[in-house]
């Protein structure tokens, strides 16, 4: 069954890459990309109980399922749907019916190929998987052919680029330590590593990490290495937006969890940790600074997904029991909320015909409920609650309280309230100061509020944010156990 579902998850938006390239018809490729989308989230949500009983492996130990594989498929699979969803609304607005099915034809495989990178098995592969996300979405970033997203594109491309090539120059040097156990050939897996790790050189193993930190560390948008998320978020269309950010960064931040694993298993001490935690709560200071300042509507959104994935790393960083399980439940919160907060900045940016904050007055009178669940979602994304990220944050912040790296817990803390004002306040603005002219309400009225197909998934994400901020299900509970099991993580650093 698991091998079934496995192959549901990667065949179905093949076959929508497919048939979107042979059909050639714009409506026709919007169907099948979301078609393939539901196929891949419905076996992804069978597939998540199975992988509690693996790890499976799969030809020749290229592929695994283990538990943290899964949980990032359901992270990448909810937001492909979702994507897919508002894309049938958002990309019908853009008035190009004769490129669409290109466009869904790179939107499937960039589905295909985040969905594929967190059960590769051989570390080579995927390197290979992360590098693929690169080259089919830097086609999205500028699929409007427009000067700035060209720029972003190639921004985009040459920077994650060069962070990859030290990722794979730190895969070579763990392949180098491993050789000098195991001798000139063998198989690099995930396993293989973790096992040879007490037998490998320290400086070896311990400059491995940080090059792959680094490296993979770029395509996640972890502070200095983020300069080419804001670009690449708020350039693209919004569909390409959300899955950049919901989905792409965690297919990323997979690799270093892993990796991670292996440091520890080494034996090498705080440093790897450390080093983790300072990137993160840099980030965390970097996006406060620009959150505070920010003048673009997507750029604020793109900023704040350099906030929660600084948060991650902290709770990764952080370990044991609470930093693990409030990181996986933090990277499926930001993943639906920051999703939301793209819904809504796509439909506001449409309506008022800008991207500028100072543009955008009486966000209630246009879009009444489309407003409304983006005003939640503003709530929801700064951590506040009665919302998951509230849940997540908190229990990120307990594990850092009780470990060597307490200081990054009050940073976190004192930069959470910071991002919480600054953030919040470009939507008071947006929402309750008066218009200054009466051009911008002739303008929004003309447009008229966002589609059914774009205020959908704008519901699906909040009502279950707000849900898992009331109440963490005991399943969850039990499945974070497991991922830190099955990681070695099972005290706090």
């Amino acid at each position: 069954m698991v091998a079934i579902l496995l192959t549901v998850i990667l065949l179905a938006p093949l076959a929508a890459v497919l048939l979107c390239l042979l059909v050639q018809r714009p409506r026709s490729a919007e169907y099948f990309n979301l078609i393939a989308a539901i196929a891949a989230f419905v076996a992804v949500l069978w597939l998540l109980p199975l992988s509690l009983h693996g790890p499976y492996f799969f030809l020749n130990n290229y592929v695994i399922v283990d538990a943290l594989g899964t949980w990032v498929l359901l992270t990448i699979a909810s937001v492909y749907l979702l994507g897919s969803i508002y894309a049938v609304g958002y990309m019908r607005l853009l008035n190009e019916d004769k490129r669409l099915h290109r466009f869904y034809a790179l939107y499937a495989g960039f589905g295909l190929a985040m969905l594929a990178a967190p059960v590769m098995n051989s570390i080579g592969v995927y390197w290979i998987a992360i590098e693929m996300t690169t080259l089919v979405s830097t086609f999205l970033v500028c699929f409007e052919v427009g000067r700035e997203s060209i720029e972003a594109a190639w921004k985009y491309i040459v920077i994650v680029s060069a962070g990859l090539t030290l990722a794979l120059l730190g895969v070579v040097l763990y392949y180098w330590a491993g050789s000098l156990v195991l001798g000139p050939t063998y198989d690099m897996t995930w396993a293989a590593l973790r096992h040879v790790a007490p037998q490998m050189n320290p400086t070896l193993a311990t400059a491995a990490f940080l090059l792959v930190l680094i490296g993979f560390g770029t395509k996640v948008g972890l502070a200095p290495m983020h300069t080419w998320l804001p670009d690449a978020h708020s350039e693209g269309p919004t569909p390409v937006s959300v899955m950049l950010s919901g989905a792409l960064l965690n297919a990323a931040m997979v690799g270093i969890v892993r990796f991670l694993q292996i440091s520890d298993a080494a034996h090498l001490g705080a440093l790897p940790r450390t080093v983790m935690v300072i990137l993160g709560a840099f980030s965390l200071f970097i996006a406060a600074l620009f959150i505070v300042r920010q003048t673009g509507v997507k750029r604020l959104m793109a900023y704040s997904s350099i906030e929660h994935m600084g948060i991650i790393a902290l709770g990764f960083g952080f370990g044991g029991p609470l930093g693990i399980a409030g990181a996986l439940y933090h990277m499926l919160n930001h993943s639906l909320n920051k999703s939301l907060m793209f819904f809504g900045a796509g439909n506001i940016m449409h309506g008022y015909g800008s991207k500028h904050i100072g543009a955008i007055r009486n966000v209630l009178k246009f879009s009444p409920v489309g407003g409304l669940l983006w005003l939640a979602g503003a709530v929801a994304i700064t951590g506040a609650p009665p919302f998951g990220l509230f849940l997540s944050e908190m229990t990120i912040l307990r594990a850092g309280l009780m470990g060597i790296n307490a200081w990054a817990a009050f940073a976190m803390l004192i930069l959470l309230i910071v991002i919480f004002v600054g953030f919040l306040n470009h939507f008071r603005a947006m929402y309750f100061e008066r218009d200054e002219t009466n051009e911008q309400s002739n303008s929004t009225t003309a447009t008229g509020g966002p589609s059914p197909w774009c205020l959908l998934p704008m519901w699906l994400t909040l009502i279950p944010v707000l849900v898992m901020g009331f109440w963490w299900p005991h399943w969850f509970s039990h499945f974070f156990a497991v991922i830190t099991t099955d990681l070695g993580i099972g005290v706090t650093s």
